[in-house]
């Protein structure tokens, strides 16, 4: 397998991955070939890279600032955008959870927090608060866990991994 062989399985293995996080597979794709490019690119280069339509690739640039896995950057003298990927993957992943988090835990959050105002009426009732009481306890835990683990720094996860 040469360079552009290898370049090219990783591309598509991440945006496949990606897909399985609940990230559309482009704006893995595009994530990937920022990881892995050794420049700052435009979106003419990541149009050119992986035969995407320039409304794709704005559109993914777009997602990959909001989820602040990419900055953008000024060249003088051009009036292209330039990207640039977060390396540092333990800030990777710590946006990436905090992302996630904000997208899928966090309305299940305000959704035990409204239901448990309601007051049980009968049998079928004690049951659903029961269990509206439970999903909140250990929602509540899960939040907590959460927010120790992208509050911290992450390198002693790194550490524990590489052990």
């Amino acid at each position: 397998m040469n360079l552009n062989q290898a370049k090219k399985k990783f591309i598509n293995e991440w945006g496949t991955l990606c897909s399985n996080w609940g990230v559309n597979k482009t704006m893995g794709q595009v994530h990937a070939l920022m990881l892995i490019s050794k420049y700052d690119l435009c979106a003419d280069d990541i149009i050119e890279e992986l035969h995407i339509s320039r409304g794709n690739a704005n559109m993914n640039l777009r997602a990959l600032l909001e989820w602040r896995l990419i900055e953008k950057k000024n060249k003088s003298g051009c009036r292209k955008d330039y990207y640039k990927a977060q390396k540092d993957l333990n800030e990777v992943f710590r946006n990436i959870v905090e992302n996630r988090k904000k997208k899928e835990f966090d309305p299940l959050l305000k959704l035990v927090s409204d239901l448990k105002s309601f007051k049980p009426e009968c049998d079928d009732s004690n049951e659903f608060c029961h269990m509206i009481n439970k999903i909140g306890i250990y929602t509540h835990k899960v939040d907590r866990a959460l927010g120790a683990l992208t509050s911290t720094k992450l390198d002693w996860l790194s550490k524990i991994m590489l052990r």
